[in-house]
């Protein structure tokens, strides 16, 4: 198992997740959840975020299988999600609304904002095309960065100010929006053949 470790996949899987995961462009809305529960539960939410990855990693394409829905289909319903997300980053409005949280971990942290649909679509994506040890390796390492985030976003806040943060949010809204209208473009050719 462990002569099938390759730096060049573990970098490249890694970078990947990192795009999609996109917890720097997460950091406004990460603040406002801090805001509104008074504090976030970094372990857990880091814990579980990983769990749920490297579990759709290998049960992935079975689950989805099982339900009927291929992974085209998910990819889609993915690409909405990111779609309306983006919408609300870039023109501050609110599209979901749910009861306040009490504390916020496992949702909306580790899922859906960190393990979300475009995270879980990547998964399934890349398996065709790396070893799963490097995969796993690439989302321990996004897990450890993602944990750092979360643990610093009281001091991020005070760097950045109100004003950068709104910045980053309509900056990051924007490259979401680009990677929901990919992950739809993509997926959406393959439902029609």
């Amino acid at each position: 198992m462990w002569e099938l470790l390759n730096a060049k996949q573990i970098f490249t899987a890694g970078m990947i997740l990192f795009a999609v995961i996109d917890i720097i462009g997460n950091i406004p809305i990460i603040i406002d959840l801090r805001k509104k529960v008074g504090h976030i539960q970094s372990e857990k939410a880091s814990v579980v975020a990983g769990i749920i990855m490297i579990v759709f990693l290998f049960v992935g394409k079975e689950i989805l299988n099982l339900i009927g829905i291929d992974v085209n289909s998910f990819a889609v319903a993915g690409a909405f999600i990111l779609f309306f997300l983006a919408l609300e980053m870039i023109l501050g409005i609110t599209l979901y609304k749910d009861d306040e949280p009490e504390t916020a971990s496992i949702v909306p942290l580790a899922f859906p904002l960190i393990a979300g649909a475009g995270t879980l679509t990547t998964l399934v994506s890349l398996q065709a095309e790396y070893e799963a040890i490097n995969i796993i390796v690439a989302i321990l390492i996004n897990i450890i960065f993602v944990y750092m985030v979360l643990k610093s976003s009281n001091k991020i806040e005070k760097v950045l100010g109100s004003q950068g943060i709104s910045v980053i949010r309509k900056v990051f809204g924007v490259i979401l929006l680009a990677i929901a209208v990919k992950l739809f473009a993509t997926n959406i050719q393959s439902l029609f053949t």
